[in-house]
């Protein structure tokens, strides 16, 4: 699975990126054959950190966006909705062959 992370207006550090790494990575046992893109931005205020999680699955794209006061949460959360959207997408491909 291929990572794309992009942070807005400002640079994610080391930790940070292996972190998303970590956590995004393991996406790939839901679904073969997707890449991702993580997208980290901060709202006006300080505690409003912001994650777009994007998968790129043959034939489909899915998205998920999560904010929490700090990007490990909210990396987190998007990582568990992502799974679940994921394992719903695969049994209905699978139910339709």
């Amino acid at each position: 699975m291929e990572i794309k992370v992009r942070s807005l207006k400002f640079d994610a550090d080391q930790k940070l990126q292996a972190f998303i790494e970590k956590k995004v990575s393991k996406l790939e046992r839901f679904y073969e054959g997707a890449d991702s893109e993580v997208t980290l931005s901060l709202g006006p205020k300080p505690e409003n950190k912001t994650v777009k999680l994007t998968v790129f699955a043959p034939g489909q794209k899915f998205v998920i966006e999560r904010s929490s006061v700090s990007f490990e949460n909210a990396i987190e959360a998007a990582a568990d909705a992502m799974k679940e959207k994921l394992t719903r997408a695969k049994e209905k491909r699978d139910e339709i062959q």
